[in-house]
């Protein structure tokens, strides 16, 4: 198991993320992904106050697949 610690620098600033609208069984999907990786500890609750979009992309395959949007964090 990994420990992966998202370290911010001193002078990063909060702020909200985009909030991308998602259909019930969208938002359904992501509480059941969440809540089975704390589950298995896979993940753990965020100190950090700063939030990530999170939304859906068809591929060809007409799936969907979740992506979280981390571009304003890696800045």
């Amino acid at each position: 198991m990994w420990d992966l610690v998202i370290k911010v620098k001193k002078e990063f600033v909060l702020r909200k993320g985009k909030i991308y609208p998602l259909s019930r069984e969208e938002r359904e999907e992501v509480c059941e992904l969440i809540n089975k990786q704390l589950r298995k500890e896979y993940i753990r609750l965020s100190k950090l106050s700063q939030t990530t979009p999170v939304f859906f992309v068809e591929k060809k395959d007409s799936k969907k697949y979740m992506i979280q949007d981390y571009i304003y964090l890696n800045k």
